[in-house]
Protein backbone atom coordinates (compact mmCIF):
# COMPACT_ATOMS: atom_id res chain seq x y z
CA UNK A 1 0.00 0.00 0.00
CA UNK A 2 1.35 3.42 -1.00
CA UNK A 3 0.94 6.47 1.20
CA UNK A 4 -0.79 9.20 -0.77
CA UNK A 5 -2.75 9.55 -4.01
CA UNK A 6 -3.57 12.97 -5.43
CA UNK A 7 -6.39 12.37 -7.89
CA UNK A 8 -7.43 14.34 -10.95
CA UNK A 9 -5.09 17.30 -10.93
CA UNK A 10 -3.51 19.24 -13.75
CA UNK A 11 0.26 19.01 -13.46
CA UNK A 12 2.78 21.74 -14.28
CA UNK A 13 5.68 20.15 -16.10
CA UNK A 14 8.90 22.17 -16.39
CA UNK A 15 11.51 20.52 -18.58
CA UNK A 16 15.26 20.79 -18.05
CA UNK A 17 15.48 22.99 -21.17
CA UNK A 18 13.03 25.51 -19.66
CA UNK A 19 9.86 24.55 -21.49
CA UNK A 20 6.58 24.62 -19.58
CA UNK A 21 3.40 22.70 -20.31
CA UNK A 22 0.42 21.21 -18.51
CA UNK A 23 -0.46 17.54 -18.10
CA UNK A 24 -4.27 17.52 -17.84
CA UNK A 25 -6.24 15.13 -15.62
CA UNK A 26 -3.37 13.26 -14.00
CA UNK A 27 -2.78 11.51 -10.68
CA UNK A 28 0.32 11.80 -8.52
CA UNK A 29 1.32 8.72 -6.54
CA UNK A 30 3.48 9.19 -3.44
CA UNK A 31 5.23 6.51 -1.42
CA UNK A 32 6.95 7.51 1.80
CA UNK A 33 8.59 10.87 0.97
CA UNK A 34 9.01 10.49 -2.80
CA UNK A 35 6.95 10.71 -5.97
CA UNK A 36 6.34 7.23 -7.35
CA UNK A 37 4.48 8.12 -10.54
CA UNK A 38 2.61 10.83 -12.43
CA UNK A 39 0.02 9.18 -14.65
CA UNK A 40 -3.38 9.74 -16.27
CA UNK A 41 -6.28 9.75 -13.85
CA UNK A 42 -8.05 6.43 -13.42
CA UNK A 43 -5.07 4.11 -13.64
CA UNK A 44 -4.53 3.91 -9.87
CA UNK A 45 -6.88 2.13 -7.45
CA UNK A 46 -7.66 4.54 -4.55
CA UNK A 47 -8.13 1.61 -2.16
CA UNK A 48 -4.40 0.92 -2.40
CA UNK A 49 -3.51 4.21 -0.70
CA UNK A 50 -3.53 5.30 2.93
CA UNK A 51 -4.75 8.79 1.98
CA UNK A 52 -6.47 10.15 -1.11
CA UNK A 53 -6.73 13.85 -1.95
CA UNK A 54 -9.36 14.68 -4.54
CA UNK A 55 -7.79 17.57 -6.46
CA UNK A 56 -10.79 18.12 -8.75
CA UNK A 57 -8.81 19.99 -11.37
CA UNK A 58 -6.48 21.98 -9.10
CA UNK A 59 -3.04 22.63 -10.55
CA UNK A 60 -0.19 20.62 -9.03
CA UNK A 61 3.27 22.15 -9.16
CA UNK A 62 6.56 21.77 -7.28
CA UNK A 63 6.70 23.31 -3.83
CA UNK A 64 8.27 26.75 -4.06
CA UNK A 65 11.81 27.36 -2.84
CA UNK A 66 12.90 30.55 -1.08
CA UNK A 67 16.65 30.70 -1.69
CA UNK A 68 17.45 33.57 0.69
CA UNK A 69 15.46 34.78 3.66
CA UNK A 70 15.76 35.96 7.23
CA UNK A 71 12.46 34.35 8.19
CA UNK A 72 12.29 35.23 11.91
CA UNK A 73 12.56 38.93 10.96
CA UNK A 74 8.77 38.79 10.44
CA UNK A 75 8.59 39.88 14.08
CA UNK A 76 9.88 43.32 12.97
CA UNK A 77 7.57 43.62 9.96
CA UNK A 78 6.53 47.22 9.26
CA UNK A 79 9.16 48.85 11.49
CA UNK A 80 11.53 50.19 8.79
CA UNK A 81 9.51 51.85 6.04
CA UNK A 82 10.48 54.51 3.47
CA UNK A 83 14.13 54.78 4.48
CA UNK A 84 17.48 54.56 2.67
CA UNK A 85 19.50 51.36 2.82
CA UNK A 86 21.96 53.03 5.23
CA UNK A 87 19.12 54.11 7.53
CA UNK A 88 17.49 50.70 7.18
CA UNK A 89 20.58 49.01 8.60
CA UNK A 90 22.00 51.58 11.03
CA UNK A 91 18.91 53.35 12.39
CA UNK A 92 16.35 50.57 12.25
CA UNK A 93 17.24 46.94 11.65
CA UNK A 94 20.44 46.52 13.61
CA UNK A 95 19.18 48.53 16.62
CA UNK A 96 15.97 46.49 16.57
CA UNK A 97 17.86 43.20 16.43
CA UNK A 98 19.68 44.10 19.63
CA UNK A 99 16.36 43.21 21.31
CA UNK A 100 16.41 39.63 20.03
CA UNK A 101 16.13 36.70 22.40
CA UNK A 102 16.27 33.04 21.43
CA UNK A 103 12.55 32.54 22.06
CA UNK A 104 11.72 35.40 19.69
CA UNK A 105 13.47 33.55 16.88
CA UNK A 106 11.56 30.34 17.61
CA UNK A 107 8.15 32.01 17.41
CA UNK A 108 9.17 34.32 14.57
CA UNK A 109 10.30 31.33 12.55
CA UNK A 110 6.99 29.59 13.16
CA UNK A 111 5.11 32.69 12.08
CA UNK A 112 7.15 32.94 8.89
CA UNK A 113 6.84 29.22 8.17
CA UNK A 114 3.06 29.40 8.58
CA UNK A 115 2.97 32.28 6.10
CA UNK A 116 5.15 30.39 3.64
CA UNK A 117 3.20 27.13 3.92
CA UNK A 118 0.07 29.12 3.10
CA UNK A 119 1.91 30.62 0.11
CA UNK A 120 3.16 27.27 -1.20
CA UNK A 121 6.79 27.59 -0.05
CA UNK A 122 8.11 24.23 1.10
CA UNK A 123 11.87 25.01 1.32
CA UNK A 124 13.84 28.00 2.56
CA UNK A 125 17.52 28.90 2.77
CA UNK A 126 17.51 30.93 5.97
CA UNK A 127 20.30 33.17 7.23
CA UNK A 128 19.77 34.41 10.78
CA UNK A 129 20.64 34.12 14.49
CA UNK A 130 19.85 31.56 17.22
CA UNK A 131 19.54 28.94 14.52
CA UNK A 132 18.98 26.09 16.96
CA UNK A 133 15.59 27.68 17.60
CA UNK A 134 14.97 28.04 13.88
CA UNK A 135 15.75 24.37 13.37
CA UNK A 136 13.30 23.37 16.10
CA UNK A 137 10.58 25.40 14.39
CA UNK A 138 11.31 23.79 11.01
CA UNK A 139 11.22 20.36 12.60
CA UNK A 140 7.78 21.13 14.05
CA UNK A 141 6.39 22.70 10.86
CA UNK A 142 7.39 19.82 8.60
CA UNK A 143 9.02 22.01 5.96
CA UNK A 144 12.46 21.81 4.42
CA UNK A 145 15.26 24.26 5.26
CA UNK A 146 18.91 25.05 4.60
CA UNK A 147 19.98 26.86 7.75
CA UNK A 148 22.96 29.17 8.22
CA UNK A 149 23.85 30.95 11.46
CA UNK A 150 24.72 34.52 10.47
CA UNK A 151 28.08 35.63 11.85
CA UNK A 152 30.16 38.82 11.68
CA UNK A 153 33.92 39.24 11.85
CA UNK A 154 33.72 41.06 15.16
CA UNK A 155 31.96 38.03 16.69
CA UNK A 156 35.42 36.45 16.80
CA UNK A 157 36.67 33.07 15.65
CA UNK A 158 34.87 31.29 18.47
CA UNK A 159 31.64 32.04 16.63
CA UNK A 160 32.85 30.06 13.63
CA UNK A 161 33.29 27.11 15.98
CA UNK A 162 29.82 27.71 17.43
CA UNK A 163 28.41 27.64 13.92
CA UNK A 164 30.28 24.40 13.23
CA UNK A 165 28.72 22.89 16.33
CA UNK A 166 25.27 23.87 15.05
CA UNK A 167 26.05 22.29 11.68
CA UNK A 168 27.18 19.04 13.25
CA UNK A 169 24.11 18.86 15.47
CA UNK A 170 21.49 19.58 12.79
CA UNK A 171 22.87 18.45 9.43
CA UNK A 172 20.45 15.88 8.01
CA UNK A 173 17.97 16.23 10.88
CA UNK A 174 14.22 15.80 10.53
CA UNK A 175 14.51 12.92 8.05
CA UNK A 176 16.91 14.97 5.95
CA UNK A 177 14.59 17.98 5.69
CA UNK A 178 17.14 20.14 7.53
CA UNK A 179 20.50 20.84 5.94
CA UNK A 180 23.04 23.37 7.17
CA UNK A 181 25.50 25.87 5.72
CA UNK A 182 28.12 28.35 6.91
CA UNK A 183 26.79 31.93 6.84
CA UNK A 184 29.38 34.72 7.18
CA UNK A 185 27.40 37.89 6.65
CA UNK A 186 29.36 39.66 3.90
CA UNK A 187 32.82 40.72 2.73
CA UNK A 188 32.23 44.18 4.20
CA UNK A 189 31.56 42.80 7.70
CA UNK A 190 33.98 39.85 7.60
CA UNK A 191 37.64 40.49 6.77
CA UNK A 192 39.60 38.21 4.47
CA UNK A 193 41.10 36.06 7.22
CA UNK A 194 37.67 35.56 8.77
CA UNK A 195 36.22 34.53 5.41
CA UNK A 196 39.10 32.10 4.87
CA UNK A 197 38.52 30.58 8.30
CA UNK A 198 34.83 30.14 7.47
CA UNK A 199 35.69 28.48 4.16
CA UNK A 200 38.12 26.12 5.88
CA UNK A 201 35.45 25.09 8.35
CA UNK A 202 32.82 24.69 5.62
CA UNK A 203 35.13 22.46 3.58
CA UNK A 204 35.94 20.33 6.63
CA UNK A 205 32.22 19.86 7.33
CA UNK A 206 31.35 19.32 3.64
CA UNK A 207 28.89 22.21 3.52
CA UNK A 208 28.70 25.42 1.51
CA UNK A 209 28.61 29.17 2.18
CA UNK A 210 25.57 31.48 2.22
CA UNK A 211 26.67 35.14 2.05
CA UNK A 212 25.64 38.65 1.02
CA UNK A 213 27.87 40.21 -1.65
CA UNK A 214 27.61 42.98 -4.25
CA UNK A 215 24.15 43.66 -2.88
CA UNK A 216 24.01 47.03 -4.62
CA UNK A 217 26.32 49.12 -6.76
CA UNK A 218 27.40 51.38 -3.87
CA UNK A 219 29.01 48.39 -2.16
CA UNK A 220 30.88 47.49 -5.32
CA UNK A 221 32.14 51.06 -5.82
CA UNK A 222 33.25 51.22 -2.18
CA UNK A 223 35.13 47.91 -2.47
CA UNK A 224 36.87 49.08 -5.64
CA UNK A 225 37.87 52.37 -4.03
CA UNK A 226 39.18 50.76 -0.84
CA UNK A 227 40.73 47.59 -2.23
CA UNK A 228 40.80 47.72 -6.02
CA UNK A 229 38.65 44.58 -6.02
CA UNK A 230 34.96 43.94 -6.50
CA UNK A 231 33.19 42.00 -3.71
CA UNK A 232 32.99 39.01 -6.08
CA UNK A 233 36.76 39.16 -6.60
CA UNK A 234 37.16 39.21 -2.80
CA UNK A 235 35.05 36.05 -2.58
CA UNK A 236 37.26 34.39 -5.18
CA UNK A 237 40.53 35.41 -3.51
CA UNK A 238 39.39 34.23 -0.07
CA UNK A 239 38.24 30.84 -1.40
CA UNK A 240 34.53 31.38 -0.73
CA UNK A 241 33.72 30.44 -4.31
CA UNK A 242 35.65 27.17 -3.97
CA UNK A 243 32.75 25.66 -2.04
CA UNK A 244 29.07 25.64 -3.12
CA UNK A 245 27.92 29.21 -2.53
CA UNK A 246 24.61 31.07 -2.37
CA UNK A 247 25.11 34.79 -2.94
CA UNK A 248 22.47 37.37 -2.09
CA UNK A 249 21.72 39.69 -3.98
CA UNK A 250 24.01 40.69 -6.81
CA UNK A 251 22.61 44.08 -7.87
CA UNK A 252 26.19 45.36 -7.86
CA UNK A 253 27.73 42.61 -9.98
CA UNK A 254 29.86 43.97 -12.83
CA UNK A 255 30.46 42.41 -16.27
CA UNK A 256 34.01 41.46 -15.26
CA UNK A 257 32.59 39.43 -12.36
CA UNK A 258 30.59 37.15 -14.65
CA UNK A 259 33.44 34.87 -15.86
CA UNK A 260 34.63 34.46 -12.27
CA UNK A 261 31.20 33.35 -11.13
CA UNK A 262 30.75 31.08 -14.15
CA UNK A 263 33.88 29.11 -13.15
CA UNK A 264 32.53 28.26 -9.71
CA UNK A 265 29.58 26.53 -8.11
CA UNK A 266 27.87 29.76 -7.10
CA UNK A 267 24.25 30.78 -7.46
CA UNK A 268 22.37 34.00 -6.81
CA UNK A 269 19.31 34.50 -4.65
CA UNK A 270 17.13 37.14 -6.31
CA UNK A 271 14.71 39.18 -4.14
CA UNK A 272 13.32 41.90 -6.43
CA UNK A 273 10.81 43.41 -4.00
CA UNK A 274 13.60 44.35 -1.60
CA UNK A 275 15.54 45.96 -4.46
CA UNK A 276 12.55 48.02 -5.50
CA UNK A 277 11.71 49.08 -1.96
CA UNK A 278 15.26 50.11 -1.04
CA UNK A 279 16.02 51.53 -4.51
CA UNK A 280 18.96 49.14 -4.91
CA UNK A 281 18.68 48.71 -8.67
CA UNK A 282 18.20 45.20 -10.01
CA UNK A 283 20.43 42.19 -10.47
CA UNK A 284 21.45 41.25 -14.02
CA UNK A 285 19.43 38.05 -14.14
CA UNK A 286 19.58 37.78 -17.93
CA UNK A 287 23.36 38.21 -17.78
CA UNK A 288 23.71 35.56 -15.10
CA UNK A 289 21.76 33.09 -17.18
CA UNK A 290 23.75 33.86 -20.33
CA UNK A 291 26.89 32.90 -18.40
CA UNK A 292 25.32 29.75 -16.93
CA UNK A 293 25.16 31.22 -13.43
CA UNK A 294 22.05 29.89 -11.68
CA UNK A 295 19.44 32.21 -10.19
CA UNK A 296 16.93 31.30 -7.51
CA UNK A 297 13.94 33.25 -6.27
CA UNK A 298 14.01 34.76 -2.80
CA UNK A 299 12.08 37.09 -0.54
CA UNK A 300 14.85 38.37 1.74
CA UNK A 301 13.41 39.36 5.13
CA UNK A 302 9.92 40.71 5.77
CA UNK A 303 11.31 44.07 6.95
CA UNK A 304 12.50 44.87 3.43
CA UNK A 305 9.87 42.82 1.58
CA UNK A 306 6.85 42.80 3.94
CA UNK A 307 5.76 39.33 2.75
CA UNK A 308 7.35 35.93 2.21
CA UNK A 309 5.54 35.39 -1.09
CA UNK A 310 7.65 33.71 -3.79
CA UNK A 311 4.90 34.07 -6.38
CA UNK A 312 5.24 37.83 -5.92
CA UNK A 313 9.03 37.56 -6.30
CA UNK A 314 8.59 35.64 -9.57
CA UNK A 315 6.18 38.20 -10.99
CA UNK A 316 8.41 41.15 -10.01
CA UNK A 317 11.49 39.41 -11.39
CA UNK A 318 9.86 38.93 -14.78
CA UNK A 319 8.63 42.51 -14.98
CA UNK A 320 11.75 44.25 -13.67
CA UNK A 321 13.98 42.30 -16.04
CA UNK A 322 11.79 43.40 -18.95
CA UNK A 323 11.97 46.98 -17.73
CA UNK A 324 15.74 46.86 -17.24
CA UNK A 325 16.36 45.45 -20.70
CA UNK A 326 13.78 47.65 -22.40
CA UNK A 327 12.52 44.52 -24.14
CA UNK A 328 9.20 42.90 -23.21
CA UNK A 329 10.36 39.56 -24.61
CA UNK A 330 13.05 39.29 -21.89
CA UNK A 331 12.46 36.49 -19.39
CA UNK A 332 9.34 34.90 -20.91
CA UNK A 333 6.83 32.87 -18.91
CA UNK A 334 8.51 29.42 -19.26
CA UNK A 335 11.85 30.86 -18.17
CA UNK A 336 10.30 32.57 -15.13
CA UNK A 337 8.68 29.28 -14.11
CA UNK A 338 11.95 27.42 -14.67
CA UNK A 339 13.77 29.84 -12.35
CA UNK A 340 11.01 29.43 -9.74
CA UNK A 341 11.29 25.64 -9.81
CA UNK A 342 14.28 23.76 -11.23
CA UNK A 343 16.79 26.60 -11.05
CA UNK A 344 15.82 27.59 -7.51
CA UNK A 345 16.37 23.93 -6.59
CA UNK A 346 19.86 24.16 -8.09
CA UNK A 347 20.72 27.27 -6.08
CA UNK A 348 19.26 25.59 -2.98
CA UNK A 349 21.58 22.64 -3.56
CA UNK A 350 19.14 19.83 -4.40
CA UNK A 351 18.70 20.01 -8.18
CA UNK A 352 18.14 16.27 -8.57
CA UNK A 353 15.49 15.99 -5.87
CA UNK A 354 13.45 19.19 -5.88
CA UNK A 355 11.95 21.63 -8.35
CA UNK A 356 10.11 19.15 -10.58
CA UNK A 357 7.31 16.62 -10.16
CA UNK A 358 9.36 13.76 -11.56
CA UNK A 359 9.19 10.15 -10.31
CA UNK A 360 11.93 9.62 -7.76
CA UNK A 361 12.00 13.25 -6.65
CA UNK A 362 11.13 14.26 -3.11
CA UNK A 363 7.39 14.73 -2.69
CA UNK A 364 7.31 18.50 -2.20
CA UNK A 365 4.31 19.88 -4.08
CA UNK A 366 1.41 22.27 -3.87
CA UNK A 367 -2.12 22.42 -5.27
CA UNK A 368 -3.13 25.80 -6.67
CA UNK A 369 -6.70 26.93 -7.35
CA UNK A 370 -6.96 28.82 -10.65
CA UNK A 371 -10.77 29.11 -10.56
CA UNK A 372 -10.86 32.60 -9.01
CA UNK A 373 -12.24 35.57 -10.90
CA UNK A 374 -8.73 37.02 -11.28
CA UNK A 375 -7.83 34.02 -13.46
CA UNK A 376 -10.90 34.05 -15.73
CA UNK A 377 -11.13 33.30 -18.56
CA UNK A 378 -8.26 30.87 -18.11
CA UNK A 379 -6.67 30.88 -21.54
CA UNK A 380 -3.21 30.07 -20.13
CA UNK A 381 -2.46 28.38 -16.81
CA UNK A 382 1.24 29.21 -17.10
CA UNK A 383 0.53 32.91 -17.69
CA UNK A 384 -1.78 32.91 -14.68
CA UNK A 385 0.94 31.38 -12.51
CA UNK A 386 3.39 34.16 -13.35
CA UNK A 387 1.12 37.19 -13.62
CA UNK A 388 -2.20 36.48 -11.86
CA UNK A 389 -1.73 34.07 -8.99
CA UNK A 390 -2.04 35.10 -5.34
CA UNK A 391 -0.56 33.33 -2.36
CA UNK A 392 -4.11 32.65 -1.16
CA UNK A 393 -4.74 30.57 -4.30
CA UNK A 394 -2.65 27.79 -2.74
CA UNK A 395 -5.05 25.23 -1.29
CA UNK A 396 -2.81 22.33 -0.23
CA UNK A 397 0.89 22.13 0.63
CA UNK A 398 2.85 18.88 0.88
CA UNK A 399 6.49 18.52 1.94
CA UNK A 400 8.47 15.29 2.16
CA UNK A 401 5.28 13.38 1.41
CA UNK A 402 3.44 14.84 4.43
CA UNK A 403 0.43 17.13 4.14
CA UNK A 404 1.18 20.42 5.92
CA UNK A 405 -1.91 22.28 4.73
CA UNK A 406 -5.09 20.67 3.38
CA UNK A 407 -7.72 22.75 1.65
CA UNK A 408 -6.50 25.90 3.37
CA UNK A 409 -6.15 24.45 6.88
CA UNK A 410 -2.71 24.28 8.49
CA UNK A 411 -2.11 20.88 10.06
CA UNK A 412 1.29 21.21 11.76
CA UNK A 413 1.31 24.70 13.26
CA UNK A 414 -1.11 26.45 15.62
CA UNK A 415 -1.65 29.90 14.10
CA UNK A 416 -3.52 31.26 17.10
CA UNK A 417 -0.76 30.32 19.52
CA UNK A 418 1.95 31.68 17.21
CA UNK A 419 0.27 35.06 16.76
CA UNK A 420 -0.41 35.36 20.49
CA UNK A 421 3.22 34.60 21.34
CA UNK A 422 4.56 37.10 18.81
CA UNK A 423 2.13 39.82 19.89
CA UNK A 424 3.19 39.41 23.50
CA UNK A 425 6.72 40.55 22.58
CA UNK A 426 5.80 43.39 20.20
CA UNK A 427 6.46 46.30 22.55
CA UNK A 428 9.87 45.03 23.65
CA UNK A 429 10.97 44.14 20.11
CA UNK A 430 9.95 47.53 18.68
CA UNK A 431 12.34 49.52 20.93
CA UNK A 432 14.87 51.20 18.65
CA UNK A 433 18.08 52.21 20.40
CA UNK A 434 20.79 53.13 17.85
CA UNK A 435 23.53 53.08 20.51
CA UNK A 436 22.84 49.35 20.96
CA UNK A 437 22.86 48.32 17.29
CA UNK A 438 24.55 44.99 16.62
CA UNK A 439 26.57 46.27 13.64
CA UNK A 440 27.34 49.39 11.58
CA UNK A 441 26.68 49.52 7.86
CA UNK A 442 29.63 51.22 6.21
CA UNK A 443 30.58 49.10 3.19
Amino acid sequence: MSDLLIRNCNVLNITIDARAFILYEHDILIGSNRIEAVQPTGMADPSHFKQVIEANGLLAMPGLINTHAHVPMVIFRGLAEDVTIEQWFNDYMWPLESNLQAEDVYWGMQLGLAEMIRAGVTSVADHYFYMDETAKAVEKAGTRALLGWAIFGNNGYAMIDRTAQFIQEWQGAANGRIRTIMAPHSPYLCDDDYLRAGVKKAAALHVGIHIHASEEMGQTRSSLEKRGLTPIQVLEQTGVLDVPTIIAHGCGVLPEDMPILAKHEAGFAHAPKTYLKLAMGTAPVAGFRQHGIPVGLATDGAVSNNTLDIFESMRLMAMTQKQASGTPTTLPIPEALYIATRESARVYGQPDELGALDPGNLADLILVDLSGMHHQPLHSMTASLVYNVRASDVRTTICDGKVLMLDGKLLTLDEGEIVAQVKSSMERLAQRQPDKRIQVYNP
